[in-house]
C-alpha cells in the first residue's frame, strides 16, 4: 500500500496505491464510505438528470437501482434467455470472413459483444455494425489525470473531449436509443429499456444508462474475448483443455484469463469518511477526501493471497474464502459489475466456435491504453480460418 501527498495548489488529491487483494477488498466494501471516482464519474455534474447514471451513482440509490437491474443479468436468465442468440451470432460473423479465410478478432469481437448486449439492453431498432462504430467513437478523447480535480486537462483538451463525447452520444440517441425507446413506450419488452421507461427515467436518463451499458457491457467485453483468444492461441496446453472441457472448466479457464488480465485494471473510490484498513500486521487510516486507486492487476496476483505462482494461470486455483474466481476484475462490493455472467457466458460461446475452426495467427496484435476505462486495447489481431467444408457442416 503506498500514499502519495496531496498538492492543493494543483488540485491534487491525496492518493493511496492499494496492491494488496485483502486491502483492496476492503476499500470496495466499505459501503457508503467511499463514492465512485473512476470514468471520471467526479466530473459529471450533479443535477442534471433526474435519474444519477448507475455505473456513477452511491449510496441508497444506487442499491436500490442495482437491485431492480440484477434479474436482467442472473446467471440462470442470461443462460437461458440469449445463449442461443450467442450461438446464432457467432457462427453468423464466423461464417462471414474475409478474403482468404481472414478476420480481425476484436472487428469481429466488437460487433459480437455489442449485438449480444444489445438484445438485453434493448437497443434492437438500429444496425449492429453502424452502432458499434458509433460506440468506438465515444473513445477517442484526450488523457487525463484521474489525481487531478481539473482531471489535468487543459482548456483546448476540454473543448475536444466535449467534442469528440458530444457529437457520437448525440449519434448514438437519434440512431439507436430514440428508435428503441419509441418501439418500447408503444410495447414493453423484457429488457433494460422497457424496464427504465417504468422506473419513470426520461429519454436523456435512458440515453446516459445505454452509454454506461454500451461501454461496459460492450466494448470492455471486446478486448476481453481477444485477450482470451490470444491467450488459448498461444498456449497449445491450455488451448486443448479448453476445446475438449466441459462448460464449467472453460469457464473457470476464462476466470483465470481475466484475473491474470483485468481488462479494467484500477477502481477508483473517494473516501467520504475515515476508513480504517489492514494489511497483514500493518493497518491504515484513509482520510476523508482521499482517493483510493485499487491496482487490479497488482491486487489479483497478491503473494499474500495466492501465495508465489500469483502470475501463472492455473484454472479452478484455491482463492481465499469469498474472493471471485476472477479476483477483482469485475470489482467487488456495492459496484461489483452485474454483467460478469453475460461476459463469461458470451465469451465461452464466441471461443469455442472460434477454436473449433482452428484458426491461425496471422498478426500480432498491438497492445494500448485507454485512460477512460484505465484499462488495455488489443487491435489487429488477424486470424485465418480454414474454410469449412459442406461434408463438415
Amino acid at each position: 500500500m503506498e500514499r502519495q501527498g496531496a498538492d492543493g495548489s494543483r488540485g491534487v488529491s491525496t492518493v493511496w496505491r492499494i496492491r494488496s487483494l485483502e486491502t483492496g477488498r476492503q476499500v470496495l466494501r466499505a459501503r457508503h464510505a467511499t463514492t465512485q471516482a473512476g470514468f471520471t464519474a467526479e466530473a459529471i455534474p450533479q443535477g442534471q438528470l433526474k435519474h444519477h447514471p448507475i455505473l456513477v451513482s452511491d449510496g441508497p440509490l444506487h442499491d436500490e437501482q442495482r437491485s431492480k437491474v440484477a434479474r436482467f443479468f442472473a446467471p440462470v436468465v442470461v443462460a437461458d434467455r440469449y445463449t442461443a442468440q450467442m450461438e446464432e451470432c457467432a457462427d453468423r460473423l464466423l461464417g462471414q470472413t474475409g478474403p482468404g479465410g481472414r478476420v480481425v478478432l476484436d472487428e469481429l469481437a466488437l460487433h459480437y459483444t455489442v449485438e449480444v448486449t444489445a438484445e438485453v439492453v434493448g437497443l434492437t431498432e438500429s444496425s449492429v455494425p453502424r452502432m458499434s462504430r458509433r460506440l468506438v467513437s465515444f473513445f477517442r478523447q484526450p488523457p487525463f489525470d484521474i489525481t487531478r480535480r481539473d482531471l489535468g486537462r487543459t482548456r483546448r483538451q476540454w473543448m475536444r473531449a466535449a467534442w469528440n463525447g458530444l457529437l457520437p452520444v448525440g449519434r448514438f440517441y437519434l440512431a439507436d436509443v430514440r428508435p428503441a425507446v419509441r418501439e418500447r413506450r408503444r410495447e414493453r419488452r423484457d429488457d433494460v429499456i422497457s424496464h427504465l421507461i417504468d422506473e419513470g427515467y426520461t429519454d436523456v436518463d435512458i440515453l446516459v444508462e445505454c452509454v454506461t451499458y454500451g461501454t461496459a457491457g460492450m466494448v470492455t467485453t471486446r478486448e476481453f474475448v481477444t485477450m482470451a483468444a490470444w491467450h488459448l492461441l498461444r498456449e497449445d496446453a491450455l488451448r486443448e483443455r479448453y476445446i475438449v472441457a466441459g462448460e464449467q472448466e472453460r469457464f473457470a479457464i476464462l476466470h483465470e484469463i481475466i484475473r491474470l488480465e483485468p481488462v479494467v485494471g484500477h477502481l477508483y473510490r473517494r473516501a467520504q469518511e475515515p476508513i480504517d484498513v489492514t494489511d497483514g500486521d500493518d493497518s491504515w487510516t484513509i482520510e476523508a477526501g482521499d482517493l483510493v486507486d485499487v491496482c487490479v492487476r497488482s491486487a489479483n496476483a497478491d503473494p499474500q493471497a495466492l501465495d508465489e505462482d500469483g502470475l501463472d494461470l492455473c484454472p479452478g486455483r484455491t482463492l481465499p474464502r469469498g474472493v471471485n474466481a476472477a479476483g477483482l476484475s469485475f470489482g467487488d462490493g456495492a459496484h461489483r459489475c452485474p454483467g460478469q455472467p453475460l461476459a463469461i457466458l458470451e465469451s465461452d460461446r464466441l471461443l469455442t466456435r472460434l477454436l473449433a475452426r482452428s484458426p491461425r495467427v496471422v498478426r500480432e496484435p498491438e497492445i494500448g491504453w485507454d485512460d477512460l476505462i484505465e484499462g488495455y486495447t488489443l487491435r489487429g489481431l488477424e486470424l485465418e480460418l480454414p474454410a469449412v467444408s459442406a461434408g463438415s457442416r
